[in-house]
C-alpha cells in the first residue's frame, strides 16, 4: 500500500468529478470501499464513478439503502452496495454479497467499515471526511501494483484542474 492521495473538494460537482476520473481509468474488475458519515458524499462519488464507467445517463444513481445492491450496465458493469442497514454476516449472504464479490465488474461498497476485517479485498479504499457543509476531504488508498497507473493518472488530472 502506498501513502494515501488526499483531495479536498468544495462542491458535489467536484466530488462527482473525482468519481468520474477514477471510473474512466478503471479497465478491469475493481472493488472500491467507501467510508464516511451520513451526507459525506458517498453516493455523489458513485454518481461520478458511474459516469466514468459509461453507465447510460438514463440510469439515475441512488443509494441502495433499502434494496442494498443496485446493478448498472456500462463499459464495465457497476454494482453499488450500501451496507448501512446490514446487521449480520447472514444478511450479507442472503443478499448475494459473496456472489458479486466474485463476479465481473466494479463493486463499490458504501459503509464498508461495517464489514468484518477480511470480508472485502478492496483495490481502492476511500474515506470521506466532512469538513463543513460543502467541504470534503478524500483520503484515497490504492492497493496493489496494478493500481499505480491509476494513482498517477488521478494525480495528473487533479493537479491540472
Amino acid at each position: 500500500m502506498q501513502d494515501p492521495l488526499k483531495i479536498t473538494t468544495h462542491s458535489p460537482d467536484r466530488t462527482r468529478f473525482i468519481g468520474e476520473v477514477i471510473g474512466r481509468a478503471i479497465d478491469t474488475n475493481t472493488v472500491i470501499a467507501l467510508t464516511g458519515d451520513l451526507g459525506a458524499g458517498k453516493t455523489v462519488f458513485v454518481q461520478g464513478l458511474a459516469r466514468g464507467l459509461e453507465v447510460p445517463a438514463d440510469y439515475y444513481i441512488t443509494s441502495p439503502t433499502y434494496t442494498l445492491i443496485n446493478e448498472y450496465p456500462g463499459r464495465i458493469r457497476l454494482f453499488h452496495v450500501d451496507l448501512y442497514r446490514i446487521t449480520s454476516q447472514t444478511e450479507l449472504f442472503d443478499i448475494g454479497f459473496d456472489d458479486i464479490c466474485d463476479g465481473n465488474g466494479v463493486m463499490v461498497v458504501e459503509w464498508a467499515d461495517r464489514l468484518e476485517p477480511g470480508d472485502l479485498s478492496e483495490d481502492i479504499s476511500i474515506a470521506i471526511n466532512t469538513i463543513d457543509n460543502t467541504t470534503r476531504e478524500f483520503c484515497i488508498f490504492f492497493y496493489g501494483r496494478k493500481k499505480t497507473k491509476l494513482l498517477q493518472h488521478l494525480k495528473d488530472i487533479l493537479t491540472h484542474q
